[in-house]
């Protein structure tokens, strides 16, 4: 695969039911595992430093259920947000943007030109989260 000439922008999915915040705490923490694990990988797999910058970032969540979503979307972020401390950057308080969406079944929904990361959750049976972790430091330069 080839290599990326920085960490971001770090884009992965996971083929699961994300949990959130209500969950209990053997639960989260195997979630937290979870999504750690998934973008452990995709870093080892794109990025042969694995350097960490300091921010700002943005954070895109996509949750594509296998049925109506129970619960409130809002939910599944910090979760997910607490598991990539230290991997996808070192302070949540350095993402400055979280878009975060479900897609469910039977809502007609489409993507212009998804990434790679992207068309590969898209081509798997749901429940699936893609998350992307962008760079925004250009706004600041």
């Amino acid at each position: 695969m080839h290599a990326q000439e920085t960490l971001y922008p770090l884009a992965f999915f996971i083929n699961a039911t994300p949990l959130s915040l209500k969950a209990k705490a053997a639960s989260r923490a195997r979630w937290s595992e979870t999504v750690r694990h998934a973008a452990r990988a995709r870093i080892d797999a794109t990025d042969e430093l694995g350097f960490v910058q300091e921010g700002p970032f943005s954070l895109t969540i996509y949750y594509f259920p296998s049925a109506p979503m129970v619960g409130d979307v809002d939910n599944i972020v910090k979760p997910i947000m607490d598991a990539l401390i230290h991997l996808a950057y070192n302070d949540d308080r350095s993402i400055e943007r979280v878009l975060v969406q479900k897609l469910e079944p039977g809502v007609d929904w489409s993507f212009a030109q998804p990434s790679a990361q992207l068309t590969g959750a898209l081509l798997i049976a749901p429940p699936v989260v893609y998350i992307r972790i962008d760079d925004l430091s250009w706004r600041t330069a």
